[in-house]
């Protein structure tokens, strides 16, 4: 698979556009500075105590504020708040080895939140969720730093591997490798990404991971809350971090300034390959030269047409995203239960990529059309897991129900994309209203009685499809308008369907010179 990040930076703050083999399949926006994007970790202040939700508010400096349930705690919440408080009062005593920083008793997992916070503390989180809707952000205090290869978590010693890595002989090998090589009191994540790393790659992002942690401290020294003490990796470097492998094939910016980033970011995390980055210099839209604005327009709206004919349809409602397959025209010679499983194989495609196109989270109910064999069906529920493996959101699928229904949740971690696609009508300008066509007729017919008295007698007229289909229509009961025009003003008039014309827009041409006749 071939993919390829188009990067379009603007006044307005940078896009990116993640393609595989030249299909949209991610579009990530990144809107100035400032925002609570997921991984900015904030010094807060707690305001209310929500003991009926066993949660807090957290003020972090958002118009509203956010919100950090007992589930979010960190089990070293009580070393967390010790740190910070050391580190505000500038009176940390391990130096550069936090694995002298003592720790304290862990949390309880099912405990209330009244037990843990006595008063209102200063406290350390992580964004988890950026503020969707009308709601705050939402919080952790579980701090984690990732890199490309591991993730980093403070308080702890635990060594754990991606389950996503299922060779036993690779995991044995990465433990050993990490429990030799990591500082103490610095827990590790081992990313599916690591996967057939040497020692020094993964010794590299330790160390790069362990000097943010030790900015993390210095950030604290003084501090007041709400404050940002460490921001998320601008979104370019963060979908590197996350996606670069041997499949990508490109990187295209616009700006001289994103080029030197990604240059300098590729050429530390993967030497060699800084060459897969390179300056847009033609003269049109990146987007547009690199078919990405069509496919958003084409992606984003209520309907969503495939190749074969069939299409989706998709709404929207407070608690879950409804989608809906449609089978459009099939060959009548496959039969019914083959036309139906092709469809649904071709949606399943689609459907997946709609789902992180557009980032859609909670649950989704998707209808497919109606298959009668369960090995069928099966076959769909396999495709869609296997198309599933792509999305990095956490997310689970269940079999299809016995009302034809497939139910998806999925991770949702940044507001939902919605792209209107919509353009506004160049003839009512958006007020969704015209002059009738009678009326219309009626000024075409003031002006042709005009152009009549200047002796012209042969005349084109230019309108609309369907304008001249209004006009031109007869029966045997009542002749044309046009007809009627021809008897009683004496004149030949030719009626030329245009579609270029605006639906209330005509003009009359001499049909013997073919000047537009001026009025």
């Amino acid at each position: 698979m071939n993919k390829e990040l188009i990067i379009n930076a603007s006044g307005e703050g940078v896009e990116l556009a993640l393609l595989e083999d030249k299909k949209l399949v991610e579009l990530h926006y990144e809107r100035g500075q400032g925002q609570f994007a997921v991984g900015d970790i904030h010094l807060g202040k707690i305001k209310k105590l929500m003991p009926g939700l066993n949660a807090v508010f957290v003020d972090v400096g958002y118009e509203k504020d956010a919100f950090l349930h007992y589930t979010d705690l960190s089990p070293h919440l009580r070393s967390l708040i010790k740190f910070t408080k050391l580190c505000i009062e500038g009176s940390a005593n391990w130096g550069d080895d936090f694995g002298r920083f003592k720790n304290e008793p862990e949390i309880l997992k099912s405990g209330k939140i009244t037990e843990v916070f006595n008063g209102k503390p200063e406290i350390l989180v992580q964004v988890l969720k950026e503020p969707i809707s009308s709601k705050g952000p939402r919080l952790s205090c579980e701090i984690s730093l990732p890199g490309r290869f591991v993730v980093v978590t403070p308080f702890n010693d635990v060594v754990a591997i991606s389950r996503k890595i299922h060779s036993s002989e690779e995991r044995k090998r990465l433990q050993r490798i990490v429990e030799s090589i990591k500082p103490k009191n610095l827990g590790v994540i081992v990313r599916t990404a690591a996967e057939g790393k040497n020692t020094a790659e993964l010794h590299a992002d330790i160390l790069e991971l362990e000097k943010i942690w030790k900015g993390i401290e210095k950030n604290l020294k003084g501090a007041k809350p709400p404050q940002m003490i460490m921001s998320e990796q601008d979104k370019t470097t963060s979908i590197l971090r996350d996606l670069l492998n041997d499949s990508f094939q490109k990187v295209v910016v616009n700006d001289k300034n994103l080029l030197a980033v990604a240059k300098e970011y590729i050429s530390k995390v993967s030497p060699g390959q800084e060459d897969i980055v390179s300056l847009h210099n033609g003269n049109g839209s990146i987007f547009d030269t690199y078919g990405v604005a069509k496919q958003v327009k084409s992606a984003f709206g209520k309907t969503v047409n495939m190749n074969s004919g069939a299409y989706l349809i998709i709404e929207h409602t407070e608690a879950l995203h409804v989608i809906d397959v449609n089978s459009g025209t099939r060959s009548p010679e496959a039969g019914q239960e083959a036309n139906a499983l092709a469809t649904n194989l071709e949606a399943a495609q689609e459907v997946v990529r709609q789902m992180r196109l557009r980032d859609l989270g909670g649950i989704i109910i998707i209808d497919f059309i109606d298959m009668k064999l369960a090995d069928n069906r099966k076959q769909l529920f396999d495709a869609v897991e296997a198309l599933m493996t792509n999305d990095r959101a956490r997310h689970t699928v269940l079999p299809i129900s016995k009302f034809g229904l497939m139910q998806i949740t999925r991770q949702r971690l940044r507001p939902e994309i919605n792209i209107s696609t919509a353009e506004l009508c160049p003839t009512c300008k958006g007020t969704g209203k015209i002059g009738p066509s009678i009326l219309l007729a009626d000024d075409i017919e003031k002006d042709l009685k005009y152009i009549v008295s200047q002796g012209v007698r042969k005349l084109k007229l230019h309108v609309h499809p369907i304008l001249e289909a209004y006009l031109t229509k007869w029966s045997i009961f009542k002749p044309s308008i046009v007809k009627k025009w021809d008897k009683e003003y004496k004149v030949k008039v030719t009626v030329v369907g245009d579609n270029d014309s605006p639906l209330t827009e005509y003009n009359f041409y001499d049909a013997l010179t073919d000047d537009l006749i001026k009025l």
